[in-house]
């Protein structure tokens, strides 16, 4: 299974504002992170925040940060919200004419496949992603956006 950029993306957002712990992130730091456009991060915050994994603030000194603890989401939530299917094969669609669906051994190897991909992905959160690298916040560039904050005030 091939995940999508959006998802893919949604990962690493929801990294960045972990790793910044839990303060507010700024859509355009994030998006120069990621080399992103703000446009693109705007829809893919979109589901984030319907699922309650990203709060959204307002204003001139406005951004996002995590709706709850990193070591709280886990990346199946992720997956299941970004995603549009999981089909793995034609024969997953509602729509599949084939005579074999309900008795096929494909079938039933290809579903015991997606469900240990899930319950892998289940078994890790964002913040076992953060604690992987001790640098993430050095390799997102969060250290240095602090440091001319620092000197600016």
């Amino acid at each position: 299974m091939r995940l999508t950029r959006q998802t893919n993306y949604a990962i690493r957002i929801l990294m960045y504002c972990a790793a910044n712990n839990d303060r507010l992130s700024r859509i355009p730091d994030i998006a120069r992170a990621y080399s992103l456009s703000e446009l693109f991060l705007f829809k893919i915050l979109q589901p984030l925040v319907e699922a309650g994994m990203v709060q959204t603030v307002r204003g001139r000194n406005g951004g996002v940060r995590l709706a709850k603890p990193a070591d709280e989401i886990n990346l199946f939530e992720v997956v299941r919200v970004t995603e549009e299917n999981f089909h793995m094969a034609e024969c997953f669609e509602s729509d599949s004419e084939c005579p074999l669906v309900d008795g096929c051994g494909l079938n039933e190897a290809l579903r015991r496949a997606l469900d240990a991909f899930f319950d892998v992905l289940a078994s890790y959160t964002i913040q076992d992603l953060v604690d992987a690298r001790p640098n993430m916040r050095h390799l997102l560039g969060i250290d240095v956006l602090e440091s001319r904050a620092a000197v600016v005030n």
